[in-house]
């Protein structure tokens, strides 16, 4: 587990919401898994985010989702932090996630908003509370209500910060007055959970990102945060202009899981950009089309 951090980044500034490598029969190449976080905290991570959506963690199991932890956690555990993403629309299934990824060895958690049933705010009061309080790791929440249907209210995420665990936000909610109102008030860390979207969240106080174009682009994210943090916004918005055809060939085609991972095979860090139905692989022309955008934002190809 890497080290408690002093500069108010609990679990790193740049953290990849991590790919899952598979076999051309979609089963999980666990050999790749580790190859791949240790390429990626090479590169400039220094937290990774497991069976996230990018993950694909709708399609894996449970026990896959345990290897995939201790698979990772013993690659580069002792180099970066580790989160295990087990947020589920059931809180008992969300709880045992919890537990087991404590056991597996993960630095923190991220837990998303309850998905597709819509709950109501006092349902998810009640939702990550019961996950904050069933492990001893600090818990990361995602707001992304593009995806689950419901955001977490400013109310909502303002009691949320009372409890003791609950100590960093996942922000993919786009909305910067609402996350700059929660900022002033609570000491939640925040993290940029939309690439489009880093810089901005940065210049309002965020502490870092969890990106899916970080798979290619880390350095340069990295590069980006100390500009911010030394006041050079100039510097800033040049590094942010510079990957923003990465970010397009990533997040604005298929869909980042699925265009991580024709990214990494592009540059030959993952065998095959296989994916679980329902997503379905990058086509060859979507592949040359990614591959222009990555040479454009400056990636060796």
């Amino acid at each position: 587990m890497a080290p408690p951090r002093a500069d108010g980044a609990p679990f790193g500034r740049v953290l990849t919401a991590m790919a899952t490598p598979m076999s051309r029969d979609g089963e999980i190449d666990f050999d790749g898994v580790q190859h791949l976080a240790a390429h990626l905290v090479d590169r400039g991570n220094d937290g990774l985010v497991i069976s996230g959506t990018t993950g694909e963690s709708p399609t894996t199991t449970d026990d896959e989702k345990e290897r995939l932890l201790r698979a990772v956690v013993e690659a580069v555990g002792d180099r970066a932090h580790v989160v295990a993403g087990v947020g589920t629309y059931d809180t008992a299934h969300t709880v045992e996630l919890a537990r087991q990824a404590e056991k597996a060895g993960a630095a923190a958690l991220l837990v998303v908003t309850p998905y597709y049933s819509k709950p109501p705010q006092a349902g998810l009061l009640v939702h990550f509370s019961r996950v904050a309080d069933a492990t001893g790791l600090p818990t990361m929440l995602y707001d992304i209500p593009a995806r689950s249907g419901v955001p977490i209210t400013t109310e909502t995420m303002l009691r949320l910060a009372e409890h003791d665990r609950i100590v960093a936000v996942k922000d993919a909610k786009g909305d910067l007055y609402e996350s700059t109102t929660v900022l002033a008030q609570t000491d939640l860390a925040y993290y940029s959970g939309e690439d489009a979207l880093n810089l901005p969240l940065l210049a309002i106080g965020a502490v870092g990102v969890v990106s899916v174009v970080a798979h290619v682009c880390a350095a340069e994210y990295a590069a980006m945060i100390r500009a911010v943090d030394a006041g050079d916004l100039d510097e800033a918005r040049r590094i942010n202009a510079a990957v923003l055809p990465a970010v397009r060939g990533i997040m604005t085609k298929a869909g980042g899981a699925i265009m991580a991972k024709a990214a990494l095979e592009l540059l030959g860090v993952i065998a095959t950009r296989t994916t679980r139905p329902p997503l379905i692989d990058a086509t060859d022309a979507e592949l040359q089309l990614l591959r222009a955008d990555l040479a454009e934002a400056g990636v060796s190809l």
